[in-house]
């Protein structure tokens, strides 16, 4: 639903679009009330300048607030608005890949790519770069006394790693310390970065109600993969390339909370039609 600058917006849950002049959005947002956020937006001082060169609101109606993070999430990435700079960057992730008790090095930095990638344990964190990666792993070290050469940090030494000299490091590099004891360690200080495992047979679909009609939002191995509308019957396909933390981030809690209803996927969705429109077009109102 396009809209002209002065219209009446509806107060309803869903992500809305701001157009000016050019070919690029100046901003996607996300509101349970979409209303009631264009009027925050107009009374924000420092939103002054982007709110000047609104010309029209474009407006995506959805069934719950999983919906609406999911539809924005994919929309700064796909469409680039000049005001999103945080989120609309897509860049290649790493996360932290802890190997088998014994391993040395003890860990692997890798790139999440894989589908297959969200069923593997043992995974931590995602990081910008390698560099931010390093950066928290030394912290991380410094802290709890492990050993940068184990965790493959530093080149492996006979005399063991810098931090040992120092009396910093606890001696898994000189068999001071256990190396089953140092990986228990290290899962430990990293067991509040892990990501949880796609534990499900298959794909799921979330189901969220908003008065008399619905949504169904395709998610596998922490990917949104569709999206059934049931105001126009059409089931719209995404194609992600991977996984995507934001939308890891997007669906983890209320999925491993119980706090979305859930079913398996269906093979047959009762749609009227299959949708013709683009695959990363959203669900419209009829």
């Amino acid at each position: 639903m396009m809209l002209p600058l002065g219209s009446e917006l509806p107060a309803v849950t869903g992500v809305y679009v701001f157009w000016g002049e050019g070919q690029l959005p100046l901003y996607i947002g996300k509101s349970i009330d979409i209303r009631a956020r264009f009027r925050a937006h107009q009374l924000a001082a420092d939103e002054a300048e982007m709110m000047s060169r609104v010309q029209r609101i474009e407006i995506h109606e959805t069934a719950g607030e999983i919906g609406a993070l999911l539809l924005e999430s994919r929309l700064i990435k796909l469409m680039h608005p000049l005001h999103n700079i945080r989120l609309r960057r897509v860049r290649p992730l790493v996360c932290i890949q802890l190997m088998q008790a014994h391993a040395w090095p003890a860990l692997q930095l890798v790139q999440p790519k894989d589908p297959q990638w969200a069923m593997q344990p043992d995974r931590f964190g995602v990081f910008a770069s390698r560099h931010a990666a390093h950066r928290f792993l030394h912290k991380l070290a410094q802290r709890e006394r492990l050993c940068l050469s184990v965790m493959g940090l530093e080149p492996r030494q006979a005399r063991g790693c810098f931090a040992r000299q120092l009396q910093a490091c606890d001696g898994a590099c000189v068999g001071a310390e256990p190396l089953d004891l140092h990986h228990e360690r290290l899962r430990t200080a990293l067991s509040h970065l892990q990501i949880h495992v796609w534990s499900f047979p298959g794909a799921i679909e979330l189901i969220e109600q908003q008065g008399g009609w619905q949504q169904r939002l395709g998610i596998d191995r922490w990917q949104h993969v569709s999206t059934w509308c049931s105001k126009t019957g059409d089931l719209q396909r995404h194609d992600p390339e991977g996984f995507d933390w934001d939308t890891y981030r997007i669906l983890v809690g209320p999925v491993l909370m119980g706090k979305v209803k859930w079913e398996p996927a269906r093979s047959a969705k009762p749609a009227r039609r299959r949708a013709t429109i683009k695959p990363d077009q959203p669900c419209e109102n009829p």
